[in-house]
C-alpha cells in the first residue's frame, strides 16, 4: 500500500534525480463534478527526475497511487532509468487519486465519501500543477483509468498539457463494462452490510480478474480437468482467481474500490473538446475498453492524434504486462515533435 509522507527530498540512486513526496492541501472546499462538496480537500502526489526537466504526469489505474518507478512502485517496467517514461529525462509526477489509495481524501471504514468523476481528478492534478508553478505538462500519460483522466483533463485544461498518451481508456464506459462492474460493486456494499468488506472485495476482485485477461490466456493457462476432493470439483482456474482476490485485499479497501469503481462507470468526456495532441494505444483482445471504442475516440477527436493498435492475451492488463511493447511505443511518443 502507498504509505502516508509529508515533504520530503530524497536521493533517487542516480544522484541528478531527486524524489519528492508532498500532500498539498487545497485552500478551499472542492465544489465536485455532480454537486457535492469535499471539505478539506488534500492530494498527495510525487515527483521524480531532474528537477529542471520536462513534467510528465503519469496516472494508472484505480489501484494506482503516486508511486511510479522502483520497488514501491505500480509502474516500475515503464518508469525509470531509460524506460519509457524516462527519469532521467524526464520529471515524472505521480498521484494518489481522490478516493483512492494513499494520503489524498478518501474514504475510511464507516464514513461517507461523495462520488467522485475522473473530472474531479482532473481538477485535482490540475491544482497540483498550478502548486508547482508549471507553465504546462510536457504530457500526461494515463493507463485505463488514468486515460480516463488525462482525456478529461485535456478537455477541461488545454492550456496545461501539451500532449495525451492514452493506454486502454476511451470517452465512456462500455456497458457490458458497466455491467460487469456494477456486479462487483454490488457484492462488496453487501458485504460490508454483514461487515466483512474484506471478503466481499475479494468476490469482487475475483470476478474482475476474468474480465481483465483474454479469452486466449485462461484457455493456455486453465484449460485442465476439474479436481475433485471431499467437498466439490474445484477448477484451475479458481485458484488463480480467488489468490488475486486475497492478494487484492491485502492492499485495498473495499470503500477506495467503491468510490473509484463507481467514478470509471461515470466518466464521460465530449472527444471533439480535446484538441491536444493525442496518441492512442489500443489492445484488440481488451474486453473492458474494446477495440472498436478507442477507434471510435480518435475518429471523434478534437486534435491531431494517432492510433496504435497491439495485440496481447493480456487484454486489458497489457499495459502492466507489455513493457518491452510499450516501452518503446512511450518513449516515441513523449519525444516526438508532431502528433498527426
Amino acid at each position: 500500500m502507498a504509505r502516508e509522507l509529508t515533504k520530503k527530498s530524497l536521493e533517487f540512486p542516480d544522484e541528478t534525480t531527486v524524489v519528492q513526496d508532498s500532500v498539498l492541501r487545497l485552500p478551499k472546499a472542492l465544489r465536485l463534478h455532480h454537486g457535492d462538496v469535499l471539505a478539506d480537500a488534500r492530494v498527495a502526489y510525487r515527483l521524480i527526475g531532474p528537477c529542471d526537466a520536462p513534467v510528465v504526469a503519469v496516472l494508472g489505474g484505480i489501484s494506482a497511487h503516486r508511486y511510479l518507478a522502483g520497488p514501491e512502485g505500480w509502474w516500475p517496467a515503464l518508469v525509470g532509468p531509460h524506460l519509457g517514461v524516462d527519469t532521467t529525462r524526464y520529471r515524472v509526477l505521480g498521484i494518489d487519486y481522490l478516493g483512492g489509495l494513499g494520503a489524498s481524501s478518501t474514504p475510511h471504514g464507516g464514513s461517507s465519501f461523495p462520488p467522485v468523476s475522473s473530472v474531479d481528478q482532473a481538477e485535482v492534478l490540475g491544482q497540483v500543477v498550478r502548486h508547482l508553478q508549471l507553465d504546462s505538462l510536457h504530457a500526461i500519460v494515463g493507463a485505463s483509468y488514468g486515460g480516463m483522466v488525462a482525456l478529461s483533463f485535456a478537455a477541461r485544461h488545454p492550456a496545461l498539457v501539451n500532449r495525451i498518451v492514452i493506454v486502454s481508456a476511451a470517452d465512456r464506459a462500455q456497458v457490458l463494462s458497466t455491467a460487469w462492474r456494477s456486479v462487483q460493486r454490488q457484492i462488496v456494499r453487501e458485504a460490508i452490510a454483514r461487515g466483512d468488506g474484506a471478503a466481499g472485495l475479494k468476490l469482487a476482485r475475483a470476478l474482475a480478474m476474468a474480465t481483465y485477461r483474454s479469452q486466449a490466456e485462461f484457455a493456455m493457462r486453465f484449460a485442465g480437468p476439474a479436481v475433485r476432493d471431499a467437498e466439490r470439483f474445484r477448477f484451475p482456474v479458481e485458484g488463480y482467481l480467488f489468490a488475486r482476490g486475497d492478494d487484492y485485499v491485502q492492499k485495498y479497501r473495499a470503500e477506495s474500490f467503491l468510490s473509484l469503481s463507481e467514478s470509471i462507470d461515470l466518466h464521460e468526456v465530449d472527444p471533439a473538446l480535446v484538441h491536444t495532441p493525442t496518441v492512442l494505444i489500443a489492445v484488440h483482445e481488451d474486453q473492458l475498453v474494446p477495440f472498436d471504442d478507442m477507434q471510435s475516440l480518435a475518429a471523434r477527436l478534437g486534435g491531431p492524434r494517432r492510433l496504435i493498435e497491439i495485440n496481447s492475451i493480456f487484454g486489458h492488463d497489457a499495459f502492466l504486462k507489455e513493457a518491452a511493447v510499450l516501452n518503446p511505443i512511450l518513449n516515441d511518443a513523449l519525444a516526438e515533435q508532431t502528433i498527426t
